[in-house]
C-alpha cells in the first residue's frame, strides 16, 4: 500500500491522491489541509505535537493521529503523560523512532503502530535495493509491544 507523506497542502492532497496513493499523513494539521483530507477520501493521520492539537483534532472527530517529532517531543513518556486525560486518542509516533525502542512505543495503549524512516534508509533508496526495503519492512512489521504489532 502506498502511503504518502509528508503531505502540508492541499494541493499535495490532491496530487498524492491522482499519483495513487492509498493513505496521507501530515507532520501537522490547519483546517485547510484536515478539510482537503477528509474530502480526498482517503484515510489519514494528521500530526500533533501537543495537548492543544489533540484536543482540537479531537473536537473535530479526528482520534488517530501522527505524533510528531516523537524522540524530540518527549517520546513514550509524554504518551503515557498523555493517556490519562485523553484515552480517547491514539497515536502513531515517528521521528527519531528506530527498530530498537519501537517495541517500547507500541507497549502503550494509546499507541496503535509506529513510523521510522529506518525502513527505507536513504542510501538503499539511492542504490534503489528493494530487497533491502522490503527486509527492513518485513522486520518492522514483526515488531511488537504489550499486544500491538507495527503495521
Amino acid at each position: 500500500m502506498v502511503w504518502a507523506g509528508t503531505v502540508i497542502t492541499p494541493e499535495q492532497v490532491t496530487a498524492c491522491r491522482a499519483a495513487g496513493a492509498r493513505f496521507l499523513i501530515s507532520p501537522g494539521w490547519t483546517d485547510t489541509l484536515l478539510t482537503a483530507m477528509r474530502e480526498s477520501g482517503l484515510p489519514f493521520l494528521p500530526g500533533v505535537s501537543t495537548p492543544s492539537e489533540v484536543v482540537a483534532l479531537l473536537e473535530r472527530g479526528v482520534r488517530e493521529m501522527k505524533f510528531f517529532p516523537a524522540r524530540a517531543a518527549g517520546g513514550t513518556a509524554y504518551l503515557r503523560s498523555l493517556a490519562g486525560p485523553l484515552p480517547q486518542a491514539r497515536f502513531c509516533p515517528t521521528g527519531g523512532i528506530g527498530p530498537d525502542d519501537a517495541p517500547e512505543y507500541l507497549a502503550l495503549p494509546d499507541v496503535g503502530c509506529v513510523g521510522g524512516g529506518w525502513m527505507v534508509p536513504a542510501d538503499a533508496v539511492a542504490a534503489r535495493d528493494w530487497a533491502r526495503v522490503e527486509a527492513l519492512a518485513r522486520t518492522a512489521a514483526g515488531l511488537t509491544g504489550a499486544g500491538a504489532t507495527c503495521r
